[in-house]
């Protein structure tokens, strides 16, 4: 019997240590999201930008926040952006889209993803590319952040498209 203790007690620490290791990661990684409408009155050909707010799920990280001292070297990990409504709606009817995040008060702006070849029967799901070169720490630490899209339409569109934007950011836990 005290031998089985002994044999016992390591795997329980290995388990343990194992949840503790996937628990890191998945707070280490966490996604920004904001939907932001396209006007039917866009000019085609033409660069225009709008704006919206985006939080995470995880507001753990804001400056009052009890893991905000826990997470170091945020930076981008993934983007995509969704059609929301109409669900249909094709982004190919965009040439270029560039998401910009910063502060609430618009301090701070980075280009965090962009797209400038968009063929046109992308669909209503798109991956963007990233630009990770930026550390984001002092802007996940507030509850909210801006979202600024400047999007570029290859073709007159009929209704006002709604576009979710998810940003996966990835921290370093401390």
């Amino acid at each position: 019997m005290k031998r089985n203790v002994w044999f016992i007690l390591p795997v329980i620490a290995l388990i343990l240590s194992g949840c503790a290791m996937l628990q890191s990661v998945i707070k280490s990684t966490f996604p920004y999201t904001a939907t932001l409408e396209i006007p039917r009155s866009s000019a085609v050909g033409v660069e225009i930008s709008v704006t919206g707010m985006a939080n995470s799920f995880d507001q753990d990280f804001k400056k009052d926040g009890n893991n905000a001292a826990k997470v170091s070297e945020v930076r981008m990990e993934s983007a995509r952006v969704e059609s929301r409504d109409p669900h249909d709606f094709n982004i190919g009817n965009l040439t270029l889209l560039k998401v910009y995040m910063s502060k609430t008060d618009g301090t701070d702006e980075v280009l965090v993803a962009s797209r400038s070849d968009i063929t046109a029967g992308v669909g209503n799901v798109m991956i963007l590319d990233i630009d990770n070169t930026h550390q984001l720490e002092k802007m996940v630490r507030e509850a909210k952040v801006r979202i600024r899209m400047v999007y570029k339409l290859r073709n007159h569109i009929d209704v006002n498209a709604h576009l979710h934007i998810v940003l996966g950011l990835a921290a370093v836990p401390n």
